[in-house]
């Protein structure tokens, strides 16, 4: 399991802390050279991350993507439901006395339930921190429920180093779900308050839960006979557009076939076409669009996916991203990088394709700069995505025995790094 980076370190008070947190916060928005080196790696990276996705730090709320009957009918169709009795038994029970909100999410980072303290729900509920609202990192920037989700671990987000402001009242810890029969991650728990849901304990009665929920899952999901026996593969590594391979035979996909497809194959549960519409389009599109293309890609590939409804998957169909996703979970990152020969559909907007890259590659990178080794490291660094990563070059060079034949390379790399971005500063 990675070593956390605390939140909140020992022997700083959270007021000192804030204010330290927040100058570094709007340097960092403000563009200013320098900024970002008063925060934790892992949060000035989300910042980065927020910042590509173009999200506003002064959003008001986040997006509520299910209300009413989808909202329940997002709970019925969710494997979490079976272990809320868990949830509430361990965390919900004693929230009010301790002044915390419980959050339950699933993996695309929709709150399902948002249960405890009930003044703190009334407060969060302004910023709509609540059941049904979207928490990821391209809703709401950094966050421990979105940052949590992209980055696969357990994550803790103190006040201040939230990027929208309208959350940075607020702190939390969060660790997601894996389903335990196939490691795919399913969900996410949080625990949101005051600055004490950053301390240490907080972390370890999070994964602790978690570690329940899971053994719950084993014990009420035997049956892993659900899973359809037929299968495919769908190629989206370093590709620009997927190549989905079913009984032997190779089929070439447009982009925006191979993005519907991804994004099922990441929601077993199925999909509707304003839920689709919402993770394909940067901008608002009619579910009739989705509805067309929908159609398109049955008669492009015939019995892969279920009539207009709930659109879901007949039978499995695994990825090349999956591959890599598994390695890391086993702790294997030099099998992962060996497996991921680039960023997932690098030419995708689609908002759910750009947050499933993020996700992976944030995952992959972190692993590396925390214990990879050189080779994998270098190995890496000669992928797209890593070729003028100045931080990955410094990680080979640092890790590179004094007498590897690698240095010089590595050393006149990061010289020309340096001096590009000298020219560009």
């Amino acid at each position: 399991m990675p070593r956390l980076s605390l939140a909140l370190p020992h022997g700083v008070d959270p007021v000192t802390r804030w204010r330290v947190t927040a100058r570094a916060h709007e340097s960092f928005l403000s563009a200013e050279p320098g900024a970002g080196t008063d925060v934790r790696p892992l949060v000035l990276e989300s910042w980065r991350r927020s910042a590509a996705l173009h999200v506003d730090p002064d959003r008001a709320a986040s997006p509520v993507p299910l209300v009413d009957d989808a909202l329940a009918e997002a709970r019925a169709a969710h494997p979490l439901r079976h272990v809320m009795p868990v949830v509430r038994k361990l965390l919900v029970e004693d929230a009010a006395d301790t002044g915390v909100l419980v959050i339950v999410g699933d993996a695309e980072g929709r709150l399902l339930w948002a249960e405890g303290d009930d003044d703190l729900r009334r407060r969060a509920e302004r910023m709509h921190l609540m059941a049904g609202s979207a928490w990821r990192e391209d809703d709401i920037g950094t966050n421990a429920i979105g940052t949590a989700l992209t980055l696969g671990e357990t994550v803790q987000v103190f006040g201040s180093e939230h990027y929208a402001r309208t959350v940075q009242p607020w702190s939390c810890t969060a660790s997601p779900i894996r389903d335990p029969h196939t490691g795919a991650l399913i969900g996410v728990l949080d625990i949101t308050g005051g600055a004490s849901v950053v301390e240490p304990q907080s972390a370890i009665l999070v994964r602790s839960v978690v570690a329940v929920m899971e053994s719950e899952l084993r014990l009420v999901r035997p049956a892993a006979g659900a899973v359809p026996a037929a299968t495919g593969r769908l190629e989206v590594l370093g590709r620009d557009r997927g190549l989905l391979v079913l009984g032997g035979k190779p089929v070439e996909l447009s982009l925006r076939h191979t993005e519907l497809l991804l994004l099922l194959s990441a929601n077993p549960d199925g999909l509707s076409a304003s839920e689709l519409a919402w993770q394909l389009y940067e901008h608002d599109a009619a579910e009739v669009t989705v509805r067309a293309e929908m159609s398109r890609l049955r008669k492009a590939v015939p019995d892969l996916v279920s009539p207009a409804g709930r659109y879901r998957l007949r039978m499995q169909l695994r990825t090349d991203a999956d591959d890599v996703t598994d390695r890391l979970a086993d702790g294997d990152h030099c099998g992962a990088v060996q497996l991921y020969p680039g960023d997932l559909l690098p030419r995708s907007i689609a908002p759910g394709v750009v947050t499933m890259r993020y996700r992976l590659h944030g995952w992959l990178r972190n692993v590396l700069l925390q214990s990879g080794d050189a080779e994998a490291l270098r190995r890496y660094a000669r992928t797209a995505s890593g070729r003028e990563d100045v931080q990955i070059w410094r990680a080979v060079l640092d890790r590179l025995s004094p007498a590897s034949p690698h240095r010089a390379e590595a050393a006149a790399v990061l010289a020309d790094l340096d001096d590009n971005l000298g020219h560009v500063g």
